[in-house]
Protein backbone atom coordinates (compact mmCIF):
# COMPACT_ATOMS: atom_id res chain seq x y z
CA UNK A 1 0.00 0.00 0.00
CA UNK A 2 1.21 3.51 -0.83
CA UNK A 3 2.60 5.63 2.15
CA UNK A 4 0.39 8.27 1.48
CA UNK A 5 -2.61 5.96 1.86
CA UNK A 6 -1.37 4.00 5.24
CA UNK A 7 -0.82 8.07 6.66
CA UNK A 8 -4.34 8.43 6.28
CA UNK A 9 -5.82 5.32 7.07
CA UNK A 10 -4.65 5.85 10.69
CA UNK A 11 -3.31 8.99 11.01
CA UNK A 12 -4.03 11.79 13.26
CA UNK A 13 -5.75 13.80 10.20
CA UNK A 14 -9.20 12.00 10.04
CA UNK A 15 -11.16 12.00 6.66
CA UNK A 16 -14.64 10.56 5.59
CA UNK A 17 -12.89 7.78 3.22
CA UNK A 18 -9.97 6.90 5.91
CA UNK A 19 -12.54 6.50 8.90
CA UNK A 20 -14.35 3.67 6.00
CA UNK A 21 -11.34 2.01 5.32
CA UNK A 22 -10.08 2.07 8.66
CA UNK A 23 -13.79 0.43 9.91
CA UNK A 24 -13.29 -2.12 7.55
CA UNK A 25 -9.92 -3.38 8.07
CA UNK A 26 -10.66 -3.19 12.33
CA UNK A 27 -13.77 -5.41 11.74
CA UNK A 28 -12.53 -7.78 9.56
CA UNK A 29 -9.85 -8.23 12.62
CA UNK A 30 -12.51 -8.29 15.19
CA UNK A 31 -14.53 -10.82 13.17
CA UNK A 32 -11.41 -13.42 12.59
CA UNK A 33 -10.26 -12.65 15.98
CA UNK A 34 -13.59 -13.43 17.68
CA UNK A 35 -14.36 -16.47 15.93
CA UNK A 36 -10.72 -18.18 16.31
CA UNK A 37 -11.07 -16.80 20.41
CA UNK A 38 -14.41 -18.80 20.07
CA UNK A 39 -12.68 -22.31 19.22
CA UNK A 40 -10.02 -21.48 21.70
CA UNK A 41 -11.94 -20.82 24.75
CA UNK A 42 -15.80 -21.73 24.20
CA UNK A 43 -16.66 -17.92 24.38
CA UNK A 44 -17.24 -14.83 22.47
CA UNK A 45 -14.92 -12.02 24.17
CA UNK A 46 -16.45 -8.57 22.49
CA UNK A 47 -20.48 -9.48 23.43
CA UNK A 48 -20.91 -7.81 26.71
CA UNK A 49 -24.52 -8.10 26.55
CA UNK A 50 -23.75 -11.68 27.07
CA UNK A 51 -21.36 -11.50 29.54
CA UNK A 52 -23.36 -9.33 31.77
CA UNK A 53 -26.54 -11.40 31.35
CA UNK A 54 -24.28 -14.45 32.23
CA UNK A 55 -22.69 -13.17 35.60
CA UNK A 56 -26.55 -12.48 36.52
CA UNK A 57 -27.42 -15.97 35.75
CA UNK A 58 -24.47 -17.24 37.59
CA UNK A 59 -25.65 -15.13 40.62
CA UNK A 60 -28.76 -15.91 40.53
CA UNK A 61 -27.72 -19.51 40.70
CA UNK A 62 -25.22 -19.72 43.52
CA UNK A 63 -22.25 -20.29 40.99
CA UNK A 64 -19.47 -17.62 42.62
CA UNK A 65 -16.65 -18.85 41.00
CA UNK A 66 -17.94 -18.51 37.18
CA UNK A 67 -19.75 -15.34 38.13
CA UNK A 68 -16.85 -13.57 39.18
CA UNK A 69 -14.92 -15.34 35.40
CA UNK A 70 -17.29 -13.38 34.40
CA UNK A 71 -17.05 -10.27 36.12
CA UNK A 72 -13.03 -10.46 35.15
CA UNK A 73 -13.88 -10.47 31.24
CA UNK A 74 -16.10 -7.20 31.86
CA UNK A 75 -13.86 -5.52 33.66
CA UNK A 76 -10.90 -6.47 30.77
CA UNK A 77 -13.20 -5.09 27.81
CA UNK A 78 -13.57 -1.94 30.12
CA UNK A 79 -10.15 -2.01 30.58
CA UNK A 80 -8.94 -2.10 27.00
CA UNK A 81 -11.09 0.80 26.48
CA UNK A 82 -9.91 3.42 29.24
CA UNK A 83 -6.60 1.78 27.64
CA UNK A 84 -7.53 3.15 24.36
CA UNK A 85 -8.51 6.48 25.38
CA UNK A 86 -5.49 7.30 27.98
CA UNK A 87 -3.47 6.15 24.62
CA UNK A 88 -5.05 8.08 22.26
CA UNK A 89 -5.18 11.52 24.77
CA UNK A 90 -1.22 11.29 25.47
CA UNK A 91 -0.44 11.00 22.38
CA UNK A 92 -3.03 14.24 21.41
CA UNK A 93 -1.49 16.42 24.20
CA UNK A 94 2.15 15.72 23.10
CA UNK A 95 0.82 16.28 19.19
CA UNK A 96 1.67 13.13 18.05
CA UNK A 97 0.51 11.48 14.24
CA UNK A 98 -0.16 8.18 16.04
CA UNK A 99 -2.75 8.95 18.39
CA UNK A 100 -5.34 6.36 16.46
CA UNK A 101 -2.13 3.74 15.76
CA UNK A 102 -0.62 3.43 18.97
CA UNK A 103 -3.82 1.66 20.33
CA UNK A 104 -3.53 -0.17 17.02
CA UNK A 105 -0.22 -1.29 17.72
CA UNK A 106 -0.81 -2.61 21.14
CA UNK A 107 -3.35 -4.60 20.16
CA UNK A 108 -1.39 -5.92 17.58
CA UNK A 109 0.93 -7.33 20.12
CA UNK A 110 -1.38 -8.42 22.35
CA UNK A 111 -2.92 -10.78 19.46
CA UNK A 112 0.56 -12.23 19.39
CA UNK A 113 1.13 -12.55 22.89
CA UNK A 114 -2.48 -14.70 22.36
CA UNK A 115 -1.12 -16.88 19.80
CA UNK A 116 1.81 -17.65 22.01
CA UNK A 117 -0.63 -18.42 24.74
CA UNK A 118 -2.09 -21.05 22.59
CA UNK A 119 0.45 -23.75 23.59
CA UNK A 120 -0.13 -23.75 27.22
CA UNK A 121 -3.81 -23.63 26.96
CA UNK A 122 -4.18 -27.61 26.84
CA UNK A 123 -1.40 -28.11 29.36
CA UNK A 124 -2.62 -25.69 32.19
CA UNK A 125 -6.43 -25.25 31.67
CA UNK A 126 -7.63 -23.84 34.76
CA UNK A 127 -5.21 -20.95 34.63
CA UNK A 128 -4.92 -20.35 30.41
CA UNK A 129 -7.80 -19.94 29.70
CA UNK A 130 -9.43 -16.99 31.63
CA UNK A 131 -6.30 -15.28 31.01
CA UNK A 132 -6.56 -15.84 27.48
CA UNK A 133 -10.50 -15.02 27.78
CA UNK A 134 -9.25 -11.49 29.90
CA UNK A 135 -6.89 -11.31 27.05
CA UNK A 136 -9.17 -11.25 24.55
CA UNK A 137 -12.01 -9.41 26.22
CA UNK A 138 -9.21 -6.56 26.71
CA UNK A 139 -8.07 -6.45 22.67
CA UNK A 140 -11.99 -6.18 22.29
CA UNK A 141 -11.97 -3.65 24.31
CA UNK A 142 -9.21 -1.58 23.10
CA UNK A 143 -10.37 -1.88 19.54
CA UNK A 144 -13.46 -0.97 19.96
CA UNK A 145 -12.95 2.39 21.69
CA UNK A 146 -10.19 3.59 19.27
CA UNK A 147 -12.69 3.21 16.45
CA UNK A 148 -15.55 4.61 18.49
CA UNK A 149 -12.61 7.35 18.99
CA UNK A 150 -11.14 7.88 15.30
CA UNK A 151 -15.00 7.94 13.81
CA UNK A 152 -16.00 10.46 16.31
CA UNK A 153 -18.75 7.50 17.69
CA UNK A 154 -20.23 6.29 14.20
CA UNK A 155 -18.63 3.39 14.00
CA UNK A 156 -17.96 0.53 16.36
CA UNK A 157 -16.47 -2.72 15.09
CA UNK A 158 -15.97 -5.76 17.45
CA UNK A 159 -19.76 -6.41 17.33
CA UNK A 160 -22.55 -6.27 15.26
CA UNK A 161 -25.26 -5.34 17.23
CA UNK A 162 -26.08 -1.41 16.47
CA UNK A 163 -24.82 -2.33 12.86
CA UNK A 164 -27.76 -4.59 12.25
CA UNK A 165 -29.92 -2.06 13.84
CA UNK A 166 -28.73 0.73 11.34
CA UNK A 167 -28.83 -1.73 8.66
CA UNK A 168 -32.56 -2.73 9.68
CA UNK A 169 -33.33 1.35 9.83
CA UNK A 170 -31.95 2.45 6.63
CA UNK A 171 -34.07 -0.43 5.15
CA UNK A 172 -37.16 0.11 6.33
CA UNK A 173 -36.61 4.14 4.94
CA UNK A 174 -36.13 2.37 2.49
CA UNK A 175 -39.36 0.35 1.96
CA UNK A 176 -41.33 2.98 3.88
CA UNK A 177 -44.11 4.65 1.34
CA UNK A 178 -44.08 7.96 0.97
CA UNK A 179 -47.28 9.30 0.47
CA UNK A 180 -45.86 12.28 -1.33
CA UNK A 181 -43.59 11.42 -4.16
CA UNK A 182 -41.20 15.27 -3.92
CA UNK A 183 -37.89 14.77 -1.86
CA UNK A 184 -37.41 17.29 0.03
CA UNK A 185 -40.57 17.53 2.05
CA UNK A 186 -40.96 17.55 5.39
CA UNK A 187 -43.07 14.02 5.45
CA UNK A 188 -40.80 12.54 3.27
CA UNK A 189 -38.88 9.41 4.42
CA UNK A 190 -35.49 8.57 2.10
CA UNK A 191 -33.42 5.91 2.83
CA UNK A 192 -29.05 6.82 3.19
CA UNK A 193 -28.24 4.34 0.30
CA UNK A 194 -24.01 5.20 0.87
CA UNK A 195 -24.44 4.65 4.77
CA UNK A 196 -26.54 1.42 3.76
CA UNK A 197 -23.83 0.23 1.23
CA UNK A 198 -21.13 1.24 4.07
CA UNK A 199 -22.55 -0.90 6.66
CA UNK A 200 -23.59 -4.12 4.70
CA UNK A 201 -20.13 -4.15 3.69
CA UNK A 202 -18.93 -3.69 7.33
CA UNK A 203 -20.98 -6.31 8.12
CA UNK A 204 -19.94 -8.62 5.40
CA UNK A 205 -16.37 -7.64 6.63
CA UNK A 206 -16.97 -8.96 9.99
CA UNK A 207 -18.49 -11.96 8.42
CA UNK A 208 -15.53 -12.79 6.00
CA UNK A 209 -13.46 -12.14 9.26
CA UNK A 210 -15.28 -14.34 11.42
CA UNK A 211 -14.97 -17.39 8.69
CA UNK A 212 -11.41 -16.88 7.70
CA UNK A 213 -10.59 -16.72 11.70
CA UNK A 214 -12.47 -20.07 12.50
CA UNK A 215 -10.75 -21.43 9.30
CA UNK A 216 -7.45 -20.50 10.10
CA UNK A 217 -7.73 -21.78 13.53
CA UNK A 218 -8.96 -25.06 12.65
CA UNK A 219 -6.53 -26.10 10.06
CA UNK A 220 -3.02 -23.63 11.46
CA UNK A 221 -3.95 -23.06 15.20
CA UNK A 222 -2.86 -20.32 17.09
CA UNK A 223 -0.70 -19.08 14.47
CA UNK A 224 -3.15 -18.18 12.50
CA UNK A 225 -3.22 -14.73 14.61
CA UNK A 226 -0.06 -13.68 13.30
CA UNK A 227 -1.29 -12.36 9.81
CA UNK A 228 -3.97 -10.29 11.88
CA UNK A 229 -1.39 -8.59 13.74
CA UNK A 230 0.71 -8.41 10.60
CA UNK A 231 -1.91 -6.35 9.12
CA UNK A 232 -2.46 -4.58 12.33
CA UNK A 233 0.99 -3.51 12.33
CA UNK A 234 1.14 -2.75 8.76
CA UNK A 235 -1.96 -0.51 9.31
CA UNK A 236 -0.79 1.83 11.90
CA UNK A 237 2.84 1.75 10.85
CA UNK A 238 3.54 4.95 9.09
CA UNK A 239 2.18 7.26 11.44
CA UNK A 240 3.97 5.80 14.51
CA UNK A 241 7.37 6.03 11.87
CA UNK A 242 6.40 9.48 11.19
CA UNK A 243 6.76 10.61 14.84
CA UNK A 244 9.62 8.47 15.82
CA UNK A 245 11.20 10.38 12.62
CA UNK A 246 10.04 14.07 14.06
CA UNK A 247 11.65 12.79 17.39
CA UNK A 248 15.02 11.44 15.78
CA UNK A 249 15.26 14.92 13.82
CA UNK A 250 14.87 16.72 17.37
CA UNK A 251 18.01 14.92 18.34
CA UNK A 252 20.13 15.72 15.90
Amino acid sequence: MPIPYLRRLSGKQRTPPANRHLSLTLAFVAGAANAGGFLAVRQYTSHMTGIVSAIADRLAEGDVGLALAGAGALLSFLGGAMCSAVLINWARHRDLQSEYALPLMLEAFLLLCFGLMGRYLALHVWLFVPLTVMLLCFIMGLQNATSTKATRSEVRTTHVTGLVTDIGIELGKMFYWNRSRIKGETAYVASDHQRLRFMLTLFAMFICGGLLGALGFKHIGFSSTVPLAALLMITALVPVADDLLAQFRKLF
